[in-house]
């Protein structure tokens, strides 16, 4: 089996390292994806100032690339780390795959399409079903993917994260008192 995992640096890492074991059994593969967008005009500008010390003085469109492709790769390697090295750490073997594109949802379900993934493995960021849920990432890669989608959530806040409860948590005390 083939999983894509898809995160913007907010994924928890032991869930997905649980559910990857169990997923690709002994043979499968697991594939990390991100989606970045690359802020061309602002790196165009930089190249082109004097002052820059990276500055190849030869103005071609390579030097371009190069600086959009370090670009891609750096920030790729920071929102991927915490992934990648519970995968490693766990002895689960994966690649690692760099989007650029504006619009995550339609970047992950094209290479969801093109890698011919199983399952597409991604976090949610917000509540799912709520008024808002279908303009959500996870849920628009549901819909336009054709793939099998595992949404995992975030973390799971505590009383003693944050002083706020949700009616969930006070039924859940109240009946344990009882």
């Amino acid at each position: 089996m083939h999983v894509l995992v898809a995160t913007a640096g907010a994924l928890n890492p032991g869930p997905v390292v649980d559910f990857s074991r169990h997923l690709i059994g002994g043979t499968g593969s697991v594939t990390i994806a991100t989606v970045v967008e690359v802020p061309r005009s602002f790196l165009e500008e930089i190249n082109r100032e004097d002052w820059h010390p990276l500055r190849d003085r030869s103005d071609s469109p390579t030097a371009d690339d190069a600086v959009i492709t370090q670009y891609l790769e750096e920030r790729a390697m920071r929102v991927t780390e915490p992934l990648r090295l519970a995968l490693n750490q766990a002895k689960i073997p994966c690649d690692l795959l760099v989007l650029e594109g504006t619009d995550a949802a339609e970047a992950i379900s094209k290479a969801a399409t093109q890698l011919d993934v199983d399952v597409v493995v991604l976090g949610a960021t917000k509540q799912i079903f709520d008024r808002d849920a279908w303009e959500s990432v996870s849920s628009r890669v549901m819909l336009e993917s054709g793939k099998a989608v595992l949404v995992v959530p975030e973390k799971r806040k505590t009383s003693e994260d944050d002083d706020t409860t949700d009616e969930f948590d006070q039924v859940s005390e109240s009946m344990a008192a009882k």
